[in-house]
Order: C-alpha cells, then structure tokens, then sequence
C-alpha cells in the first residue's frame, strides 16, 4: 500500500472518522459527565490510531511502515481498555458502547490483516 494509497484508503478514513467519535465523546464526557481522566486517555489513544495510520503514509521503508501501523493497533488496543472501562462505570451507554466497540474492532481488524499482508510481501 503507497502513502496515497493508505491516506485515501479505508483505513485512513475510517480511522479519522472514529477519531472525530472519540474526540466528540470526550468532548461529552467533560461538558456533561464532568469526566476528565478517562475521557482524556480515551481521546489520546483514539485518536492516535489515526495519527499513526496518517504517519505511516510517510515511512521511509517497509519495516517503517509496518512499526507505524504497529503503533496504531497498540493504540487500538487501548482505546478498547479505556472504552470497557467508561462503560462499566456508566460514563457510556451500552449503545455508545456497542457501537464505539464496533467501529474498534474494524479497525483493529483491518489493521492486523494489513500488516500481516505486508509482512508476508516483505
């Protein structure tokens, strides 16, 4: 996948997308729940995922490119932590949960099956 190519790609959308979710929920979570700690961890690891897609446009190799979506499904990964735990302590609905659930996992999803893919195309 070129840098244009993951930049229009899917992936690329799909990724900022959720980061607009994430910082709106966030945004709700401060305004409306007075919530400040989780909703801060929350904003930075879902809309890393994002930055690090975005980043990988510009990797300098193969190996480069592979760390940098590496780091988003890190990021991932987390950003499902944070949203278990804004749901259990009722912070989230079950629906906002499901659905940020959903979106997450796509991406995660994509991203494993997209460095496996250029792994095994080294």
């Amino acid at each position: 996948m070129s840098a244009t190519e993951v930049r229009d790609s899917i992936i690329g959308q799909k990724s900022k997308t959720f980061a607009i979710r994430v910082v709106r929920m966030a945004k709700y979570l401060q305004q409306e729940k007075c919530e400040y700690v989780l909703s801060k961890q929350v904003l930075k690891s879902g809309t890393s995922i994002g930055a690090n897609v975005r980043e990988s446009k510009n990797a300098e190799s193969k190996p480069d490119f592979i760390h940098k979506l590496e780091i988003a499904l890190k990021e991932s990964d987390e950003t499902e932590y944070w949203l278990e735990l804004l749901h259990e302590t009722d912070y989230i609905s079950q629906t906002t949960f499901d659905s940020m659930m959903k979106d997450n996992k796509e991406l995660t999803a994509m991203l494993t099956s997209i460095i496996k893919t250029t792994k095994l195309n080294k």
